[in-house]
């Protein structure tokens, strides 16, 4: 080493200028601020002082060994100031002035200030750190001295995202221990104290060494001493501390366990830099991956949109119909969970995934990378063809499930009305066959034979007055057959058990007749009185059977003027009762009479008349339940009055909201049509014009959810029509799903357009003129032009593309250009590319030659050095394996022609 010379001085060290040293004095400095003055560390714990002597040691001979010495006490063998400044030199790689090689102290405190003026000039600002405390062999002074050497030489330029120092080195210990079992490093003292940090440091560089899932908790001692034989060892990490000093101390020492940490950091600063190159590589690689996951992201949410409709439309193609009116009901229900649950979600994926598409082109095209062509069967044209399908299945699906519930309805009731009349008929003819199978007149006196005759009399006009309801019986079966009536079986046949018991009856009562003819001339005594009586009674009796039939007869309607027709004729039904009731007393008048007329003759009559059965006990039994029967039967029409006028209340209330929303939502559409053909200030007026435009049609969604409401009261009511709107909620749902779709589609186009213009250069005035020659040839304001509007366009903008072979190809080769997928039409957009590329490639081969020009010198020539010098060396190479040699008078050796090559490169004559 050189000799070492400076003057005696003694220092009280405060704040030092920032930037000087090559660590960045200023961020030193800060930091030394914020560490605890050394004068504390006069009150420093014994147990730390040791663990500080050791660690300090160790660290400063891990340094010195590399110059051939080291220190044995660290207080004492820094008093001379030699070692110290061989220490710094050795950790910072320059050169110190010459040390004093006398013995005597001011020698020493020389040369310990030159040590302090060498840490100074490093921006490290010292605080009550003289060279006559170094050279007294001040431990405390000494160890802070080290310390502020450590700090600034081993800690300070650690840096770890954003962070340095003390906080870079915590955070990289947090990263790199973070999956390690029991391990939270959360400082530099008791968060080591169990060894598991120091192990797992080194198992995560250097896992060949630990077997860390051997290591245990509750074991500390045996955890610091492997940690630490294993880093002396293999890293060549001197062992700093004493396991049983760290787990035998309260809070081991900070500073200590800081200084042996940051040369586990050293040691494994190459694995830092590996990781660093890693996520320079992710940088660059992440431009290429957001688009193939732009890609993947399209190719799944395509595949998932057309799953779901593959799925989604064979059920709503299904038309097996259910036998109950509850199962068609519950399907009903189903298809409305479709439609408010599951349908939404698709609908927003369908338009997420279009503009998701146009935006993935739009950044490929600005990048002058392919367009991105989806799978076969995945284009959008692909989602848009099985969404129509999926919506003429749905409609179809609606209007089938309707029809069902009314043909069950209808069913329903026409089965209850078989069974009721099939009943009455039942009980009327139990018995029948039997009466008339009877052979009662062989031995019948000769009243007993007029009285039987007239009884039969009696009993064929009875017969004659069920023939309607036998009729009605036969008509609602085969009506019930014709609407397939799911127990048709059973209704077939018991109205044919009816049919053949009616047709045996009609048969039986000829034969009885003709028998009671037979005899009818034996027999001349009569009662007239009974005989009147029956026949009045009769049909009487059957009148009161009908009424009460008609009385509890269920009905069904959907409209009021239907409730209301039922009610006038149950009105004018009331209306005939008084007459009905004279009747009744008539007929009660006869029979009391023909008692009177017996017993005032002492005729002696049997229990019954023997000409009916209906006695004056079942008709006034009867007419009792007839006037029962009149207030149920007005209630009834009542409630059902009040449903109807419940249900006319939700078409008026569904119908005032449908009449508002309904033409709202087309207003909004036409005025959407307007503001995307119309050129209203920039691009981003036009943007912002149109997402407040957005905001204000979402801020409406409450007036549709209101309409939702209401539809579904109409549903659960089963109201099927409605006069007062010509509006369904079918249409209003189509209209607002549209109307979403057309705003965020046209808000996209708008952004596509501001990156062509930004990407392209184009001005606003060139994107206004753009827009208005496009409207001017889009007749019917659709949006995109056929072939010969777009041609038309062409030949104003003065293309060459008229009707002949040369003009046909060049319209053909533009027509590939703006229009790749051989749709048939040319979008705004396109336009706007196809122009942008047309007015942007203004260079000719006039304004080329005049810059080879410049480069030349303005010789008529070049040659390749100078192409070599002005260019980029690809471009230079390619134009000196291109260019001809230049043939004119003033040539030089090695000249190229520069005019031939510029002309070549625009078609003007062969390269």
């Amino acid at each position: 080493m050189v000799d070492y010379h400076a003057a005696n001085q003694s220092y009280q060290y405060g704040p030092s200028s920032a930037g000087n040293g090559a660590g960045g004095g200023g961020g030193m400095g800060d930091y030394m601020a914020q560490e605890d003055d050394w004068d504390r560390d006069l009150l420093l714990d014994p147990a730390w002082e040791k663990q500080q002597r050791k660690t300090f040691t160790a660290w400063c001979n891990s340094h010195l060994r590399k110059a051939g010495t080291q220190i044995e006490n660290i207080d004492e063998d820094f008093r001379d100031g030699l070692k110290l400044m061989l220490l710094l030199e050795v950790i910072s790689g320059e050169r110190l002035p010459k040390p004093e090689r006398g013995k005597m102290r001011v020698h020493k405190i020389n040369n310990v200030n030159k040590a302090l003026d060498f840490i100074a000039s490093k921006g490290v600002k010292l605080v009550s750190i003289g060279a006559e405390e170094i050279v007294d062999g001040n431990a405390k002074m000494t160890l802070g001295m080290i310390w502020t050497i450590i700090l600034r030489f081993a800690i300070q330029d650690i840096s770890v995202e954003e962070t340095s120092a003390k906080e870079g080195l915590l955070l990289w210990c947090q990263r790199k221990t973070a999956p390690y079992k029991n391990v939270n490093v959360q400082n530099f003292h008791i968060s080591w104290k169990d060894g598991l940090a120091f192990n797992a440091l080194i198992h995560r560089h250097r896992p060949e060494l630990i077997e860390y899932d051997k290591l245990r908790k509750d074991d500390p001692v045996t955890n610091l001493n492997n940690a630490f034989e294993v880093a002396e060892k293999y890293l060549d990490i001197p062992k700093m501390l004493d396991a049983e000093d760290i787990v035998n101390t309260a809070r081991p020492d900070e500073k200590a366990i800081m200084t042996y940490v940051s040369s586990f950091y050293h040691a494994f600063s190459g694995a830092q830099k590996a990781e660093t190159a890693a996520n320079r590589i992710c940088k660059v690689l992440a431009v290429n991956q957001e688009n193939e996951h732009l890609m993947e992201d399209y190719e799944r949410l395509a595949s998932d949109l057309l799953e779901w409709i593959r799925r989604t439309i064979p059920w709503l193609e299904d038309r097996v119909p259910q036998r109950t009116i509850q199962e068609m009901q519950q399907k009903l229900e189903d298809f409305r969970d479709y439609r408010r649950v599951h349908k939404p979600p698709k609908v927003q994926e369908k338009c997420q995934l279009e503009i998701n598409f146009n935006t993935l082109q739009t950044k490929l095209r600005l990048s002058n990378r392919p367009a991105f062509m989806p799978s076969e069967g995945r284009m959008v044209s692909d989602i848009n063809n099985g969404w129509q399908h999926l919506e003429q299945a749905e409609k179809g699906y609606e209007e089938w499930l309707l029809n069902e519930i009314r043909r069950l309805e209808r069913l329903d009731h026409l089965a209850e009305k078989f069974r009721q009349k099939a009943s009455i008929h039942e009980a009327w003819t139990d018995g029948k066959e039997a009466m008339l199978k009877h052979r009662d007149y062989e031995t019948a006196t000769l009243s007993d034979i007029k009285a039987l005759i007239r009884k039969h009399e009696a009993f064929e006009s009875d017969l004659a007055a069920h023939q309607d309801r036998v009729e009605q019986i036969a008509a609602i079966a085969q009506e019930l057959n014709e609407l397939d009536y799911y127990d048709s079986h059973n209704v077939n046949t018991r109205c044919q058990k009816i049919c053949d018991q009616w047709d045996a009856l009609g048969n039986l009562t000829h034969s009885r007749r003709e028998a009671l003819e037979k005899t009818e001339k034996q027999l001349e005594t009569i009662d007239q009185l009974h005989l009147e009586y029956a026949k009045r009674a009769a049909p009487f009796n059957n009148w009161m059977e009908s009424a009460m039939e008609d009385l509890q007869d269920m009905f069904i309607v959907h409209t009021i003027e239907e409730i209301e027709g039922l009610i006038s004729a149950h009105d004018q039904f009331k209306s005939t009762l008084p007459d009905a009731d004279r009747e009744r007393e008539a007929i009660l008048a006869i029979h009391k009479e023909a008692q009177r007329i017996a017993e005032s003759n002492h005729i002696k009559l049997s229990a019954s008349n023997p000409y009916t059965t209906v006695t004056p006990q079942i008709i006034n039994s009867k007419w009792e339940k007839v006037q029962q029967l009149v207030p149920k039967r007005d209630h009834a029409l009542m409630e059902e009055q009040s449903k109807q006028q419940s249900n006319e209340h939700l078409r008026r209330q569904f119908a005032s909201q449908a009449n508002v929303v309904g033409p709202w939502i087309q207003t909004k559409m036409e005025e959407i049509g307007r503001i995307s053909i119309e050129m209203n200030g920039t691009l981003e007026d036009q943007l912002n014009h149109l997402k407040q435009y957005e905001r204000s049609i979402v801020d409406y969604k409450p007036n549709l959810d209101l309409l939702e409401q209401q539809h579904q009261l109409i549903q659960e009511a089963l109201i099927f029509d409605n006069k007062h709107t010509n509006y369904t909620m079918e249409h209003i749902r189509v209209g607002w799903e549209q109307l979403l779709t057309t705003i965020a589609r046209t808000i996209n186009e708008i952004e596509n357009q501001i990156l062509t213009r930004d990407a392209k250069g184009i001005s606003q005035e060139q994107m206004q003129e753009f827009r208005a020659s496009f409207n001017h040839f889009d007749k019917d304001h659709g949006g995109a032009l056929g072939p010969e509007e777009f041609k038309a366009c062409l030949i104003s903008l003065g293309y060459d593309v008229e009707n002949d072979r040369q003009g046909d190809a060049e319209f053909n080769r533009i027509m590939s250009v703006v229009d790749p997928n051989h749709s048939g039409l040319v979008t705004f957009q396109a336009f706007i590319d196809f122009m942008s590329r047309e007015t942007t490639d203004t260079d000719t081969a006039d304004q080329v030659i005049a810059s080879f020009k410049v480069l030349a010198g303005d010789k008529n020539f070049i040659t390749a050095e100078e192409l070599r010098r002005e260019l980029p060396p690809d471009q230079a190479e390619y134009c000196i394996a291109r260019m001809a040699p230049y043939q004119g008078p003033d040539t030089v050796p090695g000249a190229l022609d520069y005019k031939s090559f510029s002309t070549a490169l625009y078609g003007e004559s062969d390269l």
